[in-house]
């Protein structure tokens, strides 16, 4: 088991985090703010955007395979080497969904 430091850019929150763990698990632990919802790799809500570092997250589901490549899913995540991560930081898909979504719904008001 090796462990690597993940910090928290913006924030000046580090913490060490084993290889066989997910982000999220020490997270919680340790009383660091990080959001999540479904805890499967499937609402993005614990996206964070790779800033530095590699990680493995064969179960991150939601995300397409260029985007597990530049954000973590930090309920699936496990840190590869030393990371930098910017939490709240969220893919192109679900920023192009909810633009998406926000359309439809304007056009659903206008048929009012």
């Amino acid at each position: 088991m090796t462990e690597y430091t993940v910090e928290f850019v913006g924030t000046g929150e580090t913490i060490e985090i084993a290889d066989t763990e997910t982000i999220l698990k020490p997270c919680i632990e340790e009383g660091i703010a990080q959001e999540y919802s479904c805890r499967v790799g499937m609402c993005l809500a614990c996206s964070a955007e790779i800033v530095e570092g590699e990680v493995t997250q064969p179960a991150a589901r939601g995300l397409t395979e260029e985007e597990a490549e530049e954000y973590a899913l930090t309920c699936m995540a496990r840190p590869q080497s030393d990371l930098k991560l910017d939490r709240g930081k969220y893919p192109p898909s679900i920023e192009d969904a909810s633009a998406a979504d926000g359309e439809a719904a304007g056009a659903a008001a206008d048929d009012d």
